[in-house]
């Protein structure tokens, strides 16, 4: 890991994401809050730089290179990734896990009252969040596509009804804050998804699949605010010159 120093976590992890799971060990926030140095954070969080630092050497220097390349694809591939992978899973998740909260607040919801405020956090991250990618894929996605194209081709893209990209950005991450701040919510009141000693299978399948939401929603924030974003303003700078 070069200039360790000078490079933001988010940066970090947009050059090798197996940085990640070293950040999560730590508690530390990649994604959402990804703009600080990791001497900032390990300040702030009264962390051991040092130890921070010899474990992440210790994940780049392995022979593993799976999901490291992601900031090596062009911007166009890395949206369609997106909505693919992450947007679709967010969409065939959902209601799975809006039923398994129902069900287990019924049965569970007397002994366990934390459960009606994880249920209400995440139906409205859940609101927001189908919200937020249709925003994603009929407005900001389709600029980022018609951008390489217009470069591809030489011709002129007429500037967007929403002025410059960063307005639409600065939206998308602001939102990406909000859901982040739910989600460490969820994962307080769950006591970070450990299922109590009365769950049942439903309870504690629960409790899994809403630690795999968060895990997913974390590398698909990282990829836009990380890598997608900043490279699509860089493009739009390059087309309008």
């Amino acid at each position: 890991m070069t200039l360790i120093k000078e490079k933001t976590i988010g940066e970090m992890v947009a050059e090798d994401y197996r940085t990640a799971s070293v950040f999560k060990s730590f508690g530390i926030d990649f994604c959402c809050k990804g703009n600080r140095t990791l001497d900032e954070v390990c300040e702030s969080n009264n962390l051991s730089a040092t130890q921070v630092k010899d474990d992440l050497k210790k994940a780049t220097t392995t022979d593993e290179t799976s999901g490291s390349a992601y900031h090596t694809w062009p911007i166009d591939l890395l949206t369609d990734y997106i909505e693919k992978k992450h947007h679709r899973y967010v969409e065939k998740t959902t209601p799975e896990l809006k039923a398994y909260l129902e069900k287990i607040c019924r049965v569970h919801g007397s002994n366990h009252p934390e459960l009606f405020e994880i249920e209400k956090q995440f139906s409205s991250s859940a609101g927001e969040l189908a919200a937020h990618m249709k925003k994603e894929e009929l407005v900001l996605f389709p600029y980022i596509r018609k951008m390489i194209k217009t470069i591809a081709s030489g011709e002129t893209l007429p500037p967007p009804q929403f002025g410059k990209i960063e307005n639409p950005v600065e939206m998308m991450m602001q939102e990406h804050t909000t859901e982040g701040d739910r989600f460490r919510k969820i994962a307080e009141l769950s006591n970070n998804y450990t299922p109590p000693t009365d769950a049942c299978n439903t309870y504690k399948v629960t409790f899994a699949l809403l630690k795999e939401f968060e895990e997913d929603l974390h590398l698909h924030i990282h990829l836009e605010n990380n890598i997608l974003f900043p490279k699509a303003i860089a493009t739009e700078h390059q087309m309008r010159g």
